[in-house]
């Protein structure tokens, strides 16, 4: 996948994180710091899903959603 779908598909999933009702803020503030790494680390879609879905198990819905897995 192309580093600007990466950056693309990170920038939709931080803002749905920030949008969220569904995630405690404390795993908010740890998934946009994590989102915000890889955004400048070009990191590949299928480790910063697993990842994120480690820190915040609600967002493996939200991924889902977002037609991101």
């Amino acid at each position: 996948m192309s580093s600007h779908k990466n950056h693309e598909h990170l920038t939709r999933i931080k803002e749905a994180v920030i949008n969220s009702d569904a995630i405690k803020e404390e795993e908010k503030t740890d998934t946009i710091k994590r989102i915000d790494e890889w955004l400048l680390e070009n990191k590949a879609q299928g480790t910063f899903a697993e990842e994120l879905i480690e820190l915040a198990p609600e967002v493996r819905a939200m991924l889902t959603e977002l037609g991101l897995i």
